[in-house]
């Protein structure tokens, strides 16, 4: 099922990236939840996605970070022997998936422990972007010390 979201684009500005994304939602892949993962917020600017991955080992997964997006996949190496299953139930398929990450989220450390893959994230945005408060002041705005246009260059007559 598609929404038409052409309606919102007339009354916004700036959003294209958002509804990009809420595009995206409604394209699902359909091994889009496997492996399974949690996506939670560990502070004000910290996450952490937490993948169910048994029986990979770290050298069977790679993790690629590409400016706003972050893929993770994973292939079982040969198994050196035939083995012979009476049942099997955990999964050893290859997997990608892929996150798109908001802007100025890097990827701070990841780990594998109990079969558990947690994939640490961090935004940080630059000073140069963060808002910055303006002073007011009262009366004209301030042009110079001595409330004059500075002289910027200067012709000989």
């Amino acid at each position: 099922m598609r929404y038409d979201l052409s309606p919102l684009y007339r009354s916004t500005v700036g959003f294209d990236r958002l509804f990009d994304m809420l595009d995206q939602v409604t394209d699902v892949e359909p091994l889009a939840g496997w492996p399974p993962y949690d996506i939670e917020k560990m502070g004000e600017d910290q996450y952490r996605i937490t993948m169910a991955v048994a029986g990979f080992t770290p050298d069977e997964i790679e993790l690629t970070q590409t400016d706003t997006t972050l893929l993770v996949a994973g292939k079982k190496a040969e198994a050196e022997g035939e083995r012979q299953y009476l049942h099997r139930g955990i999964a050893g398929r290859a997997f990608r998936q892929t996150f798109n990450l908001a802007e100025h989220v890097k990827v701070t450390g990841a780990g594998l422990e109990n079969g558990l893959l947690m994939i640490d994230l961090k935004r940080e945005v630059p000073e140069a972007l963060k808002p910055r408060r303006i002073a007011i002041q009262a009366g004209t705005p301030a042009l110079g010390q001595d409330d004059t246009p500075a002289q910027i260059e200067a012709k000989a007559a």
